[in-house]
């Protein structure tokens, strides 16, 4: 309790202005801290806002202060479509104002003022009502802004331009006149103001209409404290390796991220968290897929966040994603840690504002911290760029499969300001891209911790593996195209000495990419997957990653020719009479749940068939069998794509991968031997790694022999 019990030892001065003071700190919060009464009638009030004066409703709150609020609710086009059509006004204003109070209690920052608004609420200690001007048929905004203090013998009246938002606070420019009761100048300026208040709640102001509003809005508000009361925080991360401690929930961690009871902590996850910190928060992990590579992140970000709070400092952590479902599994796991990060994609205006109210906030010290989570495209936008460049705080930025973030657009996007840096991936260096993997290691660090996908089998959080690879032919016409395709390579290669940045829009992106294409179309797979999933069509769990797009040579002859995936999905559904769905880059995000979901559960939905989408960061660990038609010779394709399926999962033990291999024609000629032997040499690169942690590798190798006797491939 502050010494200043009456509102007149306060010091209150006859103005703020945003040049010449802090309206916040300089008057609402000492109002606050010795008023028994606050009247607010205001043209938007959310009670987000009480996050910002949270320090003064303690205060308040304890001294049995009764809150009266009048506000106008924002009306959206179609709520004014609906009183154009006849709708109930009463209804489509409480719709209008319910929606405000939600999306505000819904926002990561607004937890703290959450529980003391409960309070008022559940004592019935704060009255809410809605005011709108109607005339002629119209509906009209009340837009007025005044407000009264009271502590039983003076009252403290303000008008002004600011609306008790935290734009309108904190980020916007504003300026409130003050009058006092107690000095002769302002008293019956004061006495005015506060009878108009009186009139206004009681229904007696002209052209005005005023509606009760508390019971609409107790509902709301009693549900959004019983669902931030449920969030469990607890104490740091240990950086000693000592096993995680789980203790009662703290009011004082309220609002920041926090290690999860439920959350098992591995002693590799600790060893990573420990080396970040000992580069000063910057650096790469390189883990496997399917370690924890997304919970290790959350876990040094929990951490940063206490250590920063004890020095009375406030963290923003941004996380960058390359898919907008990647950005609603991240949420998730964010929400295990008790927050609920603010998801930026799709239009700015859904979440652009949003997004600069967390920065005041922060910026203020009301909040402790912030989530955002983008994806690339929207990190790379310019409305991002500018809020990153105005933000002043301690920032965190999460880069997920960081790799991503090499490309010639986003590397030149990566703000120096950044305190702090994590660059998460299986893979970090980019393929046949120097200058990107320069640029990454530049920005992040170096790799501070590595867990290859060796050391996770046997840590056991990787299950272990068969691999079985299957060898398919090109046919004349694929050969002779592939020939062509390498030869233009290799001439561009020379040219450019080598191309030490690769794009995906370059010359020589788009040449390897249908290069890679003649391997991943190969007809020969089509027949040998039907025979390898004949073997298997009662078996549920099973992955098949298709080639993208079509064949090259249907593009050459201008062919009619479905894609492979629609020719798998009628092989598996129609021709096997396997239930089966797809997964691919334009199945709607709800879609893509359900489809998840069902092929976890395991009884409806036998196959799962997919292209890239699947290749960075979801989560299927109830895969078992994997399917790989599209033979890219990029390490970070087939290493994701193998680590889909290795993900640990309830009687799950082992997995099995079957990868279809492309081989030369067996009649190709002396003229094309050269380039087979370096297609040849890419395709086994692949099968040595995926046969060297497989518990049949020497049945792997044996089969290969044969191959590398004909080609002189033993010294590979």
């Amino acid at each position: 309790m502050y010494p200043n019990t009456r509102l007149r030892d306060t010091d209150l001065g006859p103005e703020y202005r945003s040049d010449r003071g802090h309206i916040v700190q300089d008057f609402y919060l000492p109002a606050l801290r010795t008023a028994t009464h606050y009247d607010r009638a205001v043209g938007y009030f959310t009670s987000s806002s009480l996050a910002l004066l949270g320090q003064g409703l303690d205060d308040f709150t304890d001294r049995d202060g009764t809150l009266r609020i009048v506000a106008s609710p924002y009306l959206e086009q179609q709520d004014i479509t609906d009183i154009e059509a006849g709708y109930a006004l009463r209804a489509v204003l409480e719709r209008a104002a319910l929606r405000d109070l939600t999306h505000a209690i819904e926002e990561p920052h607004a937890a703290r003022g959450l529980g003391k608004l409960g309070r008022l609420v559940a004592e019935g200690r704060v009255e809410f009502k809605l005011a709108y001007i109607f005339s002629n048929n119209r509906v009209g905004m009340y837009h007025e802004k005044i407000g009264i203090f009271r502590d039983g013998k003076d009252l403290v009246a303000f008008k002004g331009s600011a609306n008790e938002t935290r734009s309108g606070l904190v980020g916007n420019f504003e300026s409130i006149e003050v009058f006092r009761s107690w000095d002769p100048r302002d008293a019956d300026r004061a006495l005015r103001i506060s009878e108009d208040f009186d009139d206004l709640w009681h229904n007696r102001t002209t052209l005005l209409r005023v509606l009760p509003f508390t019971d609409a809005a107790k509902q709301i508000v009693e549900q959004a404290v019983r669902d931030t009361a449920m969030r469990t925080d607890l104490d740091d991360l240990p950086l000693d390796g000592a096993p995680v401690a789980v203790h009662p929930p703290r009011n004082d961690t309220n609002g920041m991220l926090a290690i999860p009871s439920d959350l098992v902590v591995r002693d590799y996850q600790k060893t990573a968290v420990q080396n970040w910190f000992a580069h000063r928060g910057r650096g790469l992990f390189r883990m496997a897929t399917g370690t924890g590579k997304t919970l290790t992140a959350l876990a040094a970000a929990a951490q940063l966040t206490g250590m920063l709070h004890k020095q009375n400092k406030t963290l923003l952590t941004v996380i960058v994603v390359p898919y907008q479902h990647l950005v609603d599994q991240w949420a998730g796991d964010i929400a295990r840690f008790g927050m609920t990060p603010l998801r930026a994609y799709e239009s700015t205006s859904a979440w652009y504002q949003r997004a600069s109210d967390l920065q005041h906030a922060l910026a203020l010290g009301v909040a402790r911290a912030g989530v955002i989570v983008t994806t690339n495209k929207t990190f790379g936008d310019p409305p991002f760029q500018r809020l990153l460049a105005d933000y002043t705080g301690q920032l965190l930025l999460i880069a997920d499969e960081a790799h991503n973030l090499g490309a010639a657009r986003l590397r030149t996007r990566l703000p120096e300001k950044v305190q702090y840096r994590l660059g998460l991936s299986a893979t970090p260096e980019r393929w046949f891209d120097d200058a990107g993997t320069e640029a990454l290691t530049d920005y992040f660090g170096d790799v501070v911790f590595e867990l290859g996908m060796g050391e996770a089998i046997q840590r056991g959080a990787l299950c272990r593996y068969t691999y079985r690879p299957v060898l398919v032919e090109l046919d004349e016409e694929e050969a002779d195209l592939y020939v062509t395709v390498t030869t233009k390579i290799a001439k561009l290669m020379a040219v450019q000495h080598g191309a030490d940045t690769l794009d995906d829009d370059s010359p020589l992106g788009a040449l390897l990419r249908k290069r890679a294409n003649i391997l991943g179309h190969a007809r020969a797979k089509l027949p040998a997957l039907h025979k390898e999933l004949e073997q298997r069509r009662d078996q549920s769990h099973q992955l098949i990653y298709c080639a993208e797009g079509r064949h090259p040579l249907s593009h050459e002859h201008d062919l009619d020719e479905p894609t492979q995936l629609d020719q798998v999905m009628t092989m598996v559904g129609t021709d096997l009479h396997m239930p089966a769905a797809r997964y691919i880059s334009e199945t709607k995000r709800a879609d893509r749940q359900t489809v998840l979901r069902r092929f976890s559960a395991g009884d409806d939905l036998q196959a799962v068939v997919s292209m890239r989408c699947l290749d960075e960061g979801v989560d299927v660990p109830a895969a078992r069998i994997a399917y790989l038609l599209a033979s890219s010779s990029n390490p970070r394709q087939f290493i994701q794509r193998r680590g889909r399926v290795l993900r640990k999962a309830d009687g799950k033990d082992t997995a099995d991968i079957i990868d279809f291999i492309v081989v030369p024609p067996s009649g190709a000629s002396a003229l094309q031997h050269e380039t087979e032997r370096r297609m040849l040499r890419g395709e086994l690169a692949r099968v040595e790694e995926f046969a060297r942690l497989a518990d049949n590798e020497a049945d792997t190798l044996d089969l290969l022999r044969p191959l590398r006797k004909r080609y002189g491939l033993f010294d590979t």
